[in-house]
């Protein structure tokens, strides 16, 4: 059994921080959404993952995630010339992927749970495909599938008017060597693009055994800023562990799960938790409130901050308070009205300020 993570993309949902950066590595808890994929393929024993890169981000992929070695596998680096959809992106692969089974795993989703009943499912009856689904409240925004009562699937529906059903496709896959047979034979799509739906429709349609696995646990997919905050938070409720590495005063209190990273200081502040605290930050008279996690290298000073992210090398000072605020890199949030009363703002394309 191999792998393999989708982790090109243009992220436009997450503009303006994926101008600059790739979506996959946007931080959850202050740990990168993709490690969070590698982990859950790494923890179901399989050993060779190779990575879908795009050209334009796929550097910053190669350097934060590295040969694999970290989590005591191999990662093969396949880039993806143009956006051409996730079975063109099997089609790229086709050459690590040989004839071996393996899973496909979207790079920005978030599940609750490992997939070792997932696998252990395909394992046990041998389809030719085994797709994730959840129940959702808005089918009509997904790629939508219609099942039997035993889980087989009879036909998938991207987005549909009327949904056959609330069950969505979470974007997880494990495949046999046929979907290569599937995608030779499907052509592009309106929009351009070869289609995984008409793909695993294309297996339907052969008489293939296509099977479904229905998710019982959350699922995120971390695309956009509300979604990303409450990816944010939920798992900061349910998997943060408090450690402090790094120094508290005594005029400072720490209430409930707290983690703070080697070399921090918070000074004459009060952090409630679940909140995350990177390395080598500073916290200076200021209220971190619950559900937040803050990167290395960042300055708060005389602010509140609750229910935010707020990513490597930024400063926020003099911020009577902010909440529910995704902050990238290199950010400066200074107050500034002490003596004149206008606001002054440099603003990127697809940026959103309330005041």
């Amino acid at each position: 059994m191999k792998a393999i993570i989708l982790s090109g993309g243009k992220g436009t949902r997450l503009r303006p921080l994926t101008y600059s950066g790739a979506k996959q590595l946007v931080p959850v808890a202050n740990k990168p959404i993709l490690f969070y994929c590698i982990e859950n393929i790494v923890q179901v024993g399989i050993k060779e993952i190779g990575m879908i890169i795009a050209p334009e981000t796929g550097q910053e992929i190669r350097d934060a995630v590295g040969d694999g070695s970290r989590w005591g596998v191999t990662i093969d680096y396949i880039v993806q010339d143009v956006p051409g959809g996730l079975a063109h992106a099997i089609r790229t692969a086709r050459g690590f992927l040989s004839d071996s089974p393996f899973v496909m795993y979207l790079g920005d989703n978030l599940i609750g749970t490992g997939i070792e009943r997932f696998l252990d499912e395909f394992n046990r009856s041998k389809p030719e495909a085994l797709i994730l689904l959840k129940e959702v409240e808005n089918p009509k925004q997904f790629g939508v599938a219609d099942v039997s009562g035993n889980g087989k699937v009879l036909r998938l529906i991207e987005k549909p008017e009327v949904p056959p059903s609330n069950l969505a496709l979470v974007g997880i896959y494990i495949f046999s060597p046929k979907i290569h047979d599937a995608i030779d034979l499907i052509k592009p799509s309106g929009r351009g693009e070869l289609e995984i739906t008409d793909a695993i429709q294309e297996l339907i349609n052969m008489r293939c055994n296509v099977e479904s696995f229905v998710l019982d646990m959350w699922w995120l997919d971390t695309g956009k800023k509300d979604d990303l905050l409450t990816a944010n938070a939920i798992v900061l409720d349910e998997w943060l562990k408090g450690n402090i590495s790094g120094t508290v005063d005594t005029a400072s209190k720490i209430l409930g799960r707290v983690s703070v990273g080697r070399n921090s200081v918070i000074r004459g502040s009060t952090i409630r938790g679940p909140v995350v605290i990177g390395e080598n930050t500073v916290i200076e008279n200021s209220f971190i409130g619950p559900h937040t996690s803050i990167g290395d290298n960042v300055r708060i000073i005389k602010s509140s901050v609750e229910h935010s992210v707020i990513m490597n090398e930024s400063e926020l000072r003099d911020i009577e308070r902010l909440e529910e605020s995704l902050v990238g890199r290199r950010v400066r949030i200074v107050e500034n009205r002490k003596t004149h009363k206008a606001l002054r703002l440099m603003l990127g394309d697809d940026s959103a300020v309330e005041v």
